[in-house]
């Protein structure tokens, strides 16, 4: 999938994949910016006109506006511009847009300010800079209904200066911030929060004196321009500026002891934590300064790198102290976590107590424990914590000193700690791990290789440590040999072994101490393959509807860091995954019995596909199974998942297809073969032939090994359309007989109806009319036998069209006319406007171009409003060579070019030729030779792939005068 930018902030502009895309003129630009500036919010279609046309819009604009819609979805590339009811929406995601970035970096940096950690503000604020290019849309007039967003954007821009300010100020840079200060009040001189900054910074710097002169300054100018005085925090300023300094007390001198320090060996390098070390190390600094103790939680999966960073922030700590450094083992992840009374006599012990003066009941060793830490600086590292209560003793209660819990759970329970949560490496530092072990020159000779490597390691630190080791006691063994062993999954783990050094082992220490259910839960996940899933999919492996236990099994496994929340889907429903080796490991330890437990998922999938099928704004022309099975598991609440059909398809497809593959070793054929069949629909829908045609290879196979000859049948029907998508007539007429005469064997004529509709559209494609109207006319003779109303909709459409290409145009129109009021009766919108298109093109053939373009105009407003940009694509083919023929080249252009996009998406060739021809003759009236010389070339070239005779010899003549010149 493509990756997008949109920018708001400055020049209007779009990236795709890092390059700057164009986006037309000032109508197409001016209709994308109001939709950005509330964006995933329906715009309607007055507000956008309004926009577009602010003095005296034409009669037309409705439909100019959807013209510019299509425009800008071909430069897109993906389907991001939606029509709702009686207006539109563009979809983006948060990391999308550039005010949204901005905005979240802000929120973030002011949640750090108000937990204390500037560290961490200023890294945020340091990556929202970039986003802001300059003043909101600074390349396009403002209409005055954005007046309130670009305010909003603005006042954003001041407090992410404000809070770089307090961040720097709270971090000790006081001289620094200085000059920054004075800049932002040139700019915003009655600001009064800055001037209360700038008096701190230059007090704070040793600069009181100028502290005053500001404070004057400030006085003067309110009193001078707004006829106040400075509000109550800058008096309250100036009154601390001039009152006496107390002299400091004096300590008592401390009686000389040895000093203890238990720290491991450190690692000199800790890549890609440093942001978390500056940020821990400025929390104590702060705190100590204040005289209070720091507790900070380090938590997150095994092998991240927690117990390193622990000892090295301890490290880093002693060069300010002098104090004792502690070490202590909690044993969290053995099957006997030490019990908090033992570790308290250890510490003690270890601070000076002897065994005559240790209390022996765990209260009152907590109580000595924080007696004894009340006046020193130490630092303890509590190592491999298995719970909140097992710490909650350990904790200092007043003093400076340090302690730094490190564990494979979460602990929310310790309210008055610094949380840190440490994730897996990100790709460039996890490459720059890999280089310090193995050596640089060696990943800068393969860095194809190395980034495999990396991948294969899911970027965690254990793993690249493994990695790197092998590697480094192997000089001659080359990457891609190591990245090549490292890809087979089922060895992986296997290879990420050196001395007593093991992935496998760590891993198993977590899931050792899971409960049974998630336990069995974890195992089935890692069947899944390396895709997000659902909450539901929990319940479906351990044969429980009930939400409850579902999400207390996910928090369980959440909480322990084997399965990762990644966020909400369109849906909003939260979605989950394993890392890569987790998931390695789970599939290792998962048996037959947890493999089949994934049955009940595939099931699932399937009923809620079902459920969104029935939803669709668009009804599938195809034959669909049979109904759900009452013995399929069902996710609990599945009007509420589906509720939105084409979001659910959007966020589950990849997961849904992935179940296909492997679905033998779930003993899911069954299922499997009929989820694939209900994913067709939106696979059509999306114009996703790939997924499509690989989705229902694997149903085929499915459904063979199940010997479900239906089955068999629907799927064989479904790829012959495929085919059809892809120009392959002929697989696709022998896939589609295959399909025609399982059904009438099995005496099914709703699916012998479909398959030889089918089959007559690509005799009329081939341009044999015969053929396709004896199909057509079958397939309505069946269509009606069973009552399918839809069906006999689609075949009144294709016998008219026949009839059309024949010149039987009062014949045609009768069919069309039947057509369309049957399609109206049984409210199928997406069959009718496929009729009123047919009628619009019977108009233009006899002449009548204004009742063509009214209908044209009809059936493109349909295809919008049910997102179907395939369908709204041909429409518009048809729009914009009646405009050509009219002389209206302007809008002939941007309409066939938006329709080129459209068939280049899909890969329709056949329409992609047509399309290419009709803008040749269009550059070739704008006296553009080169241009239409181009086209032209094109259309041969397809023309010539698709062995379509009359086409190429028709181009070949129109080029040959051109090329002779």
């Amino acid at each position: 999938m493509a990756e997008i930018r949109f920018h708001l902030l400055g020049p209007l502009g779009v990236e795709i994949d890092g390059r700057q895309v164009p986006l037309g003129g000032r109508k197409p630009r001016l209709l994308l910016a109001a939709l950005l500036l509330e964006s995933g919010a329906l715009v309607s279609t007055d507000s956008l006109i309004d926009v577009v046309w602010p003095e005296d819009p034409p009669r037309s604009a409705a439909a100019n506006l959807r013209t510019y819609v299509h425009s800008l979805r071909r430069v897109l590339t993906e389907d991001r511009i939606h029509r709702g009811p009686a207006g539109y929406r563009i979809a983006v995601a948060r990391d999308e847009l550039d005010t949204t970035v901005f905005a979240d970096h802000v929120a973030t940096a002011r949640r750090a300010m108000a937990e204390d950690r500037p560290a961490d503000a200023l890294t945020q604020l340091a990556a929202a800079e970039p986003h802001w290019r300059g003043a909101p849309l600074a390349d396009m007039p403002h209409h005055h209904s954005w007046g309130p967003v670009l305010a909003r954007l603005d006042e954003l821009r001041l407090e992410a200066d404000e809070l770089r300010v307090r961040a720097r100020l709270a971090c000790g840079e006081h001289r620094d911030v200085v000059p920054d200060l004075r800049e932002l009040l040139v700019r915003d001189p009655f600001r009064e929060e800055l001037w209360a900054h700038l008096i701190v910074a230059l007090d704070r710097c040793g600069r009181r004196a100028e502290a005053v002169e500001a404070y004057d300054e400030v006085e003067r100018l309110f009193r001078e321009e707004m006829g106040a005085a400075p509000g109550p925090r800058l008096r309250d300023l100036r009154a601390r500026l001039t009152a006496p300094v107390p002299p400091a007390p004096r300590r008592p001198p401390r009686s000389p002891r040895r000093t203890v320090c238990q720290l491991p060996l450190d690692v000199p390098d800790l890549t890609g934590r440093e942001e978390h070390v500056a940020d821990v190390i400025a929390l104590v600094r702060r705190r100590q300064a204040a005289g209070d103790p720091t507790v900070v939680v380090i938590s997150g999966p095994p092998g991240v790198g927690k117990s390193s960073l622990a000892v090295h922030i301890a490290h880093r700590l002693r060069r300010d102290t002098d104090d004792d450094h502690l070490h202590v083992g909690l044993a969290g992840t053995t099957a006997a976590p030490r019990r908090a009374s033992d570790v308290l006599g250890e510490v003690l012990r270890s601070l000076g107590a002897s065994d005559k003066t240790l209390p022996s009941d765990e209260s009152e060793r907590a109580a000595a424990l924080r007696s004894a830490l009340s006046h020193r600086s130490s630092c303890v590292v509590l190592d491999d914590a298995a719970s909140a209560a097992q710490v909650r003793p350990l904790l200092p209660g007043t003093g400076p000193s340090v302690v730094l819990v490190t564990s494979r759970i979460r602990m929310p329970e310790l309210t008055a700690a610094r949380h840190v949560e440490l994730d897996v490496l990100d790709h460039d530092s996890a490459l720059r791990l890999l280089s310090g072990i193995v050596g640089t020159a060696r990943v800068q000779a393969e860095p194809e290789h190395a980034a495999r490597i990396v991948d294969s390691c899911g970027k965690l630190p254990l793993a690249l440590w493994v990695a790197g080791a092998r590697l480094a006691g192997r000089r001659r063994l080359s990457l891609s040999y190591f990245a090549d062993r490292l890809a087979d999954e089922r060895r992986r783990l296997d290879e990420l072994r050196v001395g007593d050094l093991a992935v496998r082992a760590s891993l198993e220490l977590s899931y050792a101490r899971l409960p049974g259910e998630a336990a069995t839960a974890f195992r089935a996940l890692g069947a899944l393959g390396p895709v997000s899933f659902p909450g539901w999919t929990v319940g479906a492996i351990l044969a429980d509807d009930n939400t409850d236990t579902a999400e207390a099994v996910l928090d369980v496994l959440v909480d322990a860091h084997l399965v990762e929340l990644v966020g909400e889907d369109a849906t909003g429903a939260p979605r989950y995954r394993m890392h890569d080796l987790l998931r390695c490991y789970a599939a290792e330890r998962a048996d037959d019995t947890d493999r089949r437990r994934i049955r009940r998922v595939v099931e699932g999938y399937y009923a809620a596909a079902s459920a969104s099928v029935e939803r669709m704004p668009v009804r599938y022309f195809g034959v669909a199974p049979t109904p759900v099975p009452p013995t399929y598991w069902r996710p609990h609440d599945l009007d509420r998942l589906v509720r939105d059909p084409v979001a659910w398809f959007d966020a589950e497809h990849p997961t849904a297809a992935a179940l296909l593959e492997p679905a033998a070793g779930f003993s899911a054929d069954g299922a499997a073969w009929r989820l694939a069949t209900v994913l067709t629909p939106y696979y059509d829908l999306r114009n996703r032939w790939e997924d499509w045609w690989r989705a229902d290879e694997h149903a085929l196979t499915a459904a063979r090994r199940t010997g479900d000859r239906h089955g068999e049948a629907i799927v064989l029907r479904d790829l012959g359309q495929v085919r059809v998508y892809q120009d392959r007539y002929e697989e696709a007429l022998r896939l589609f007989d295959r399909s025609a005469e399982l059904f009438a064997r099995l005496g099914h004529a709703q699916g012998e109806a479909v398959a030889v509709a089918s089959r007559g559209t690509v005799h009329r494609i081939r341009g044999d009319r015969a053929r396709a109207l004896e199909c057509s006319r079958r397939a309505l003779e069946l269509f009606s036998q069973v009552g399918d109303l839809h069906g006999e909709a689609v075949a009144r459409i294709a016998i008219g069209t026949v009839r059309m290409d024949e010149g039987a145009f009062d014949n045609a129109e009768t069919w069309f006319t039947d057509a369309y009021a049957l399609a109206c009766a049984i409210g199928d919108r997406h069959r009718a406007a496929h009729a009123v298109h047919r009628q619009a093109l019977l108009h233009q053939r006899r002449g009548q171009l204004g009742l063509a373009r009214q209908r044209l105009d009809e059936a493109i407003a349909v295809f919008d409003d049910l997102d179907d940009d395939h369908c709204a694509g041909y429409a518009q083919q048809s729009l914009g060579e009646l405009c050509l023929r009219s002389g209206e080249l302007a809008h002939a252009q941007l309409l066939l070019a938006n329709s080129l996009a459209v068939h280049r998406d899909t890969g329709d060739r056949r329409s992609e030729a047509v399309v290419s021809q009709r803008l040749g003759e269009l550059h070739e009236s704008l006296g553009q030779e080169q241009t239409s010389r181009d086209y032209f070339h094109r259309a041969l070239a397809l023309w010539r792939e698709l062995s379509a005779e009359p086409q190429r010899s028709a181009v070949e003549r129109r080029l040959r005068p051109v090329d002779e010149a």
